[in-house]
């Protein structure tokens, strides 16, 4: 395929028209994709939640350790779709190709060790969290199926990224539904068995989300390689390689080092809970899970802006770089508002929905009642880092995420628990949020800023 016409099949210009157009072309179709998505864990822990509160407590251990690897994933496709985008905002078509492979390689190789690592250690990991030996029997029945499968969840990531780089965020979305429907509909019959199928647990939450996986990725790699064709066949040269790889690295390693920051910070909080009795455990497990939902767009929104800001960026069309990151952090802080006043007002249903314990639907509730506060200050810092990633400045964004999580949300969440118990341990860890919000929004701006000089020099010296 010639690059014209990969220019004309494959590729949208986001140099062009309205900034807010172009974001809710991209965003919409995300939603939907990315509700699909993080409903994988809901769900599981929905089911799950039936088989008792041990199943329930066994689960939530999981969710650092988890999120690490869709962290890897998210990080990589961050730098995936910066590298890409910057080329198609230069015209390079061929060059987006090149990388767009070399990418794919990359990817299928870094998961591979980060989940070797992660199985190896897994038992050290989930006993430094603070789970107990009998705990540990359906951690490992969980997570013995879950690590080989995540593997594909990294690659998926990361080809979805290279298709939005191209502008096309419809088909990421649509990919992700379909695994996500796939995945519900599976859970109960492997869970509690059906018919010939036996009763699997909590083992058949994981078999279920695997096998959603592999069906999902099986069609991204035909649309990739064979129906579009913007991965190459055969591995490009040695040159294309390192060039390529070096780039995607340069950003996607730090963009997976701050993503990585989450869930180990999650882990952290794990451990802090913990203190207070697997009860608690329980509750924070849930109201981890129902962040991402709660936060949606925001995360949606992370994923569609930095395809627009890396083409405008290589395009040197700061203003349009400038004017989507505004728009964009404008409508968060509202949307978050709205969506806190929703779970602080449905707090004790959603509680009821997921445990009977009372202690656990408690804690539930002042989860819900205190984080989510907090939620459109955390959109703001991951939309200012997602942006910066986008201006190839992936360091700035580890920085910044090393900041938030070990200088202000994990220590604040601590000191609030030891004063304050698990309440102080929701408030502090919201303090946190709104102190590191500011410190985003100033980096980006100071980020920006000097984006603005080098481009009017360049224009200068052209002159």
């Amino acid at each position: 395929m010639s690059s014209s016409k990969n220019k004309n099949k494959n590729s949208y210009n986001l140099t062009e028209g309205s900034i807010q157009k172009s974001l809710i072309r991209m965003t919409t179709p995300m939603i939907i994709g990315m509700l699909m998505l993080f409903t994988f864990s809901l769900v599981d822990t929905l089911f799950i939640s039936f088989l008792g509160t041990e199943s329930l407590t066994a689960i939530s251990f999981t969710f650092p350790l988890t999120f690490t690897i869709m962290s890897l994933a998210i990080g990589l496709g961050i730098g995936a779709s910066a590298v890409v985008g910057k080329y198609l905002g230069r015209s390079e078509y061929e060059k987006a190709k090149q990388a767009s492979t070399v990418i794919n390689y990359i990817s299928f190789l870094l998961a591979g060790i980060v989940v070797f690592l992660c199985w190896f250690f897994m038992n050290d990991i989930f006993s430094l969290m603070g789970a107990s030996e009998q705990l540990l029997i359906p951690i490992r029945k969980y997570m013995l199926v879950w690590f080989p499968g995540s593997i594909l969840v990294v690659c998926i990531m990361t080809g979805n990224s290279v298709l939005r780089a191209y502008g096309d965020t419809k088909t990421p979305s649509i990919l992700m539904a379909s695994a996500g429907l796939v995945n519900a509909i599976m859970d109960p019959i492997l869970i509690f068995g059906l018919g010939p199928i036996p009763a699997m647990g909590i083992e058949g939450a994981a078999w279920a989300t695997v096998s959603a996986w592999t069906l999902s990725y099986g069609y991204l790699l035909y649309l990739l390689v064979v129906k579009r064709e913007l991965v190459s066949r055969t591995l490009p040269s040695k040159p294309v390689m390192l060039a390529s790889g070096r780039e995607m690295l340069r950003i996607g390693i730090p963009a997976a080092g701050a993503n990585m920051m989450t869930p180990l910070a999650a882990g952290i909080m794990t451990a802090i809970a913990a203190s207070f009795g697997d009860t608690a455990v329980a509750a924070f497990g849930v109201g981890a899970r129902l962040e991402p939902i709660a936060t949606l767009i925001v995360l949606a929104m992370s994923s569609s802006l930095p395809p627009l800001i890396s083409q405008n960026f290589g395009a040197g069309r700061i203003d349009r770089v400038e004017e989507a990151y505004r728009l964009s952090v404008r409508f968060i802080l509202a949307w978050q508002l709205f969506v806190y006043v929703v779970l602080a007002l449905g707090a004790s249903r959603i509680a009821d929905t997921f445990s009977d314990d009372p202690d656990v639907t408690r804690t539930i509730k002042l989860f819900i009642w205190i984080l989510p506060l907090g939620y459109g200050m955390q959109g703001l810092i991951i939309l200012s880092n997602s942006s910066l990633n986008a201006l190839h400045r992936p360091m700035s964004a580890l920085y910044l995420s090393a900041m938030r999580f070990f200088v202000f949300y994990v220590p604040l969440a601590y000191v609030g628990s030891r004063f304050f118990g698990l309440g102080g341990l929701f408030a502090g860890a919201l303090c946190g949020n709104l102190l590191m919000a500011t410190i985003s929004w100033r980096a980006f701006m100071r980020a920006l800023t000097g984006e603005k000089q080098l481009t009017e020099k360049a224009d200068g010296q052209t002159v």
